[in-house]
């Protein structure tokens, strides 16, 4: 998916194919506020932002990583919902196939869910950076932590149902702890966005 061009994932996302669908939207929607937080700390460096130049390095290469790495779950929903499919196309003749299909059906759900489970937690390391960055970034582009906090909200909201979707065909109660605890958290990580975006607008009016 890193290679495809934006118009070519679009039209992907637009087709009848079971992927990508809204796990890799969530998946992008985290890239793009990741690279948002990468490129404010980049406007954020230099001679002017010297007192603060630790901080800002810090926030610009940890938000290359964790784009690179919400890319590589956009990649792992697709092959993980491409698991579940074929899942269901197992034969079914017999009680014994049928409890194979059974299995390899709950394990696929199970995997379905780990990518929006873990861009959930991605989404909070995001929010860390344009928390911290915010006080010390150059006020030219500072709407662009605003911009990344709302993409970041998309993400963690679009990553909830997609864990809540899967969670009916995870009987398993540990597994079904895990995602439920992710799924939870996204409230949180929705009202830190909220309060990075107002705090970027009570600036934008002042």
């Amino acid at each position: 998916m890193r290679n495809d061009t934006i118009d070519s994932f679009l039209n992907a996302l637009a087709d009848r194919v079971p992927a990508p669908g809204g796990g890799a939207s969530a998946a992008l929607h985290a890239a793009q506020a990741a690279a948002l937080v990468a490129m404010v700390a980049r406007y954020s460096d230099g001679p002017r932002f010297a007192e603060h130049a630790d901080l800002v390095h810090k926030v610009r290469d940890t938000a290359d990583r964790l784009r690179d790495d919400a890319l590589a779950l956009a990649e792992d929903d697709v092959a993980a919902f491409t698991a579940v499919t074929e899942a269901y196309r197992l034969p079914k003749g017999d009680d014994g196939e049928k409890a194979e299909r059974s299995a390899a059906i709950e394990a696929a759900t199970l995997g379905a869910a780990r990518p929006p489970e873990a861009l959930v937690r991605l989404v909070s390391r995001i929010l860390d950076l344009a928390e911290d960055l915010l006080p010390v970034s150059n006020r030219n582009v500072v709407s662009d932590v605003a911009a990344a906090a709302e993409a970041a909200r998309a993400a963690a909201t679009t990553a909830r149902v997609n864990i809540e979707i899967n969670l009916g065909g995870v009987p398993e109660v540990g597994a079904r702890a895990e995602l439920l605890a992710a799924a939870n958290s996204v409230d949180g990580l929705v009202d830190r966005a909220e309060r990075l975006t107002t705090a970027v607008r009570a600036e934008l009016v002042r």
